[in-house]
């Protein structure tokens, strides 16, 4: 799976070659349309997703048609609506999206919490789609659709992303939510050994700015529920002092699996000269 996952982020590489620039107000656009097409199967309207979808659309794994999409989409509105409490909630973020003047790829994780029907305990687990859309009279259309559960591989590689973000928005919670508790942090600037709170402490307090956040390179092995991410992080910004950086840090990460859900348990970088 690992693989599989590894050939679709290739594909969508060079797809983004095959398809040129896709202007920012154009990804915007693209994903302004993804959302309404989601809030349209919420609200139930089949008026709506009729001119979403293309009369030739075809959706995977299941292979089904235009009437049967909304069919089924239908039928998950008018169930939901006559049990609200255990209606699923469905979020999207880690949008990619690559397009031309015609056509378009979007792509984005679903983050899916539902309640199991015996106690009312909550679940969250995560999916990816991947939609084909065509510019058809001048307006999008979706022609195909694929989805897919994400692997080990796969959730361990997006919250790598999120770690990203996290960093950018100073999202204390998300370290709160995602570090073990006994995290163990040694710094690729000053070598400091930190802990969790410790951790957490700096991101609150401290002054430094990081504008822009990425990582590539990962590679992931997993055993049991124990897992390594090694990679290269690559941050932008402006320091306590206000100076500007520029860093490239060799990182590797160690993620322990706990309570049924990956938990950062120890990470550190080497500063790239």
């Amino acid at each position: 799976m690992k693989n599989i996952f590894l050939i679709f982020v290739l594909m969508f590489t060079f797809a983004g070659f095959a398809f040129g620039e896709c202007s920012e107000s154009d990804q915007k656009a693209l994903e302004a349309f993804d959302r309404a097409w989601g809030m349209a199967g919420q609200k139930g309207d089949r008026a709506a997703l009729t001119a979403v979808y293309a009369d030739d659309y075809i959706g995977l794994p299941e292979r089904q048609n235009k009437t049967q999409t909304i069919d089924a989409t239908m039928a998950t509105f008018q169930r939901n609506k006559a049990n609200p409490g255990m209606a699923d909630k469905v979020s999207h973020d880690n949008y990619m999206i690559t397009c031309t003047p015609n056509s378009a790829v979007i792509t984005h994780r679903n983050i899916v919490t539902t309640k199991d029907g015996a106690g009312g305990k909550e679940e969250t687990f995560w999916t990816r789609s991947v939609h084909f859309l065509e510019k058809r009279g001048g307006k999008w259309q979706v022609v195909g659709n694929a989805g897919n559960s994400l692997d080990e591989y796969a959730t361990l590689a997006y919250m790598e992303m999120d770690w990203s973000n996290a960093e950018v928005k100073r999202d204390a919670g998300w370290f709160e939510r995602n570090f073990a508790n006994d995290f163990s942090g040694i710094s690729s600037t000053t070598g400091k050994i930190s802990s969790k709170a410790e951790d957490i402490a700096e991101y609150k307090s401290g002054k430094s700015v990081t504008d822009s956040a990425a990582v590539s390179e990962m590679n992931i092995r997993i055993d049991g529920n124990s897992a390594v991410v090694t990679g290269i992080y690559h941050t932008k910004g402006r320091d306590e002092k206000g100076q500007a950086f520029d860093r490239r840090v060799r990182y590797t990460d160690t993620y322990i699996k706990r309570d049924g859900r990956w938990q950062v348990w120890a990470s550190q970088g080497t500063l790239i000269p």
